[in-house]
């Protein structure tokens, strides 16, 4: 297909005009005009391009890309390396952020929920525009510790738990990646827990005294799913080749 008629497509599909992001949704460096091959990923790292490259990739689609809020802009180091690969092998880079995390059945926090067995309520965490994150039960209630564990088997990777009181779990609000600082909205709704990616010093305080369990389950972990989720979709509505690469980090 045509690259213009897929990013108009994923222009609506993500409803992308409604964020205000730290960085450019959609195209943020031209390839082909034809997309055929897609590879998509959590970040456009080094590893990651060379891995489409490898594959025969026209298109890379990411949740992280480049040109964030305040980065340096010029073109230099591991920046230019990683653009003139994809430049030398006419590899489209695709990136979107917060629409990606937001998207209601394609995104991070609904796909998290699917693999987690959370059933969401509402949503929360509000950044710029619609809300991000989501909040709802779990489909079994347990008790901290067993969440813990429940979230290191399906996610492949031991969350930090910072206990924040005795009950079991009914109740839960996830935002993936680096949302730890949305635990206070996540209070104020009143749920037993609170998941995202990444912890802060601040965060193990903020547990404790408002009486919220906390797990810090890694922001690549809880990011996965919703890029290989949308790749897979485009791949079935419009007979595109997908594969998803998932270049392991442990944060």
């Amino acid at each position: 297909m045509q690259r213009s008629e897929l990013l108009t497509y994923l222009d609506g599909l993500l409803d992308v005009a409604a964020f205000k992001d730290y960085g450019p949704n959609g195209l943020q460096v031209e390839g082909s005009g034809q997309v055929k091959h897609i590879v998509s990923g959590v970040t456009a790292s080094q590893a990651l391009i060379e891995a489409a490259i490898e594959r025969g990739a026209d298109t890379l689609l990411v949740h992280h890309g480049y040109f964030w809020k305040g980065e340096d802009p010029r073109i230099i180091g591991m920046k230019y390396r990683r653009i003139k690969a994809l430049l030398d092998h006419d590899i489209n880079l695709l990136g979107y952020h917060l629409p990606l995390d937001a998207h209601p059945q394609l995104g991070n926090n609904a796909q998290l929920a699917q693999c987690l067995g959370f059933t969401a309520d509402g949503g929360f965490g509000r950044d710029n525009g619609p809300d991000i994150g989501l909040y709802g039960a779990l489909n079994t209630s347990m008790a901290g510790e067993q969440l813990a564990s429940h979230i290191e088997t399906v996610l492949g990777r031991k969350p930090l738990y910072i206990a924040g009181h005795e009950r079991a779990v009914k109740t839960i609000a996830w935002c993936t990646g680096g949302a730890q600082s949305y635990i206070e909205q996540a209070a104020d709704l009143g749920v037993d827990a609170y998941l995202s990616g990444e912890i802060s010093e601040y965060t193990v305080h903020i547990a404790r005294e408002l009486g919220i369990h906390f797990y810090a389950a890694g922001h690549h972990a809880t990011e996965r799913y919703g890029v290989m989720a949308l790749g897979q979709h485009l791949s079935e509505k419009f007979d595109l080749q997908h594969e998803f690469v998932d270049i392991g980090n442990p944060a």
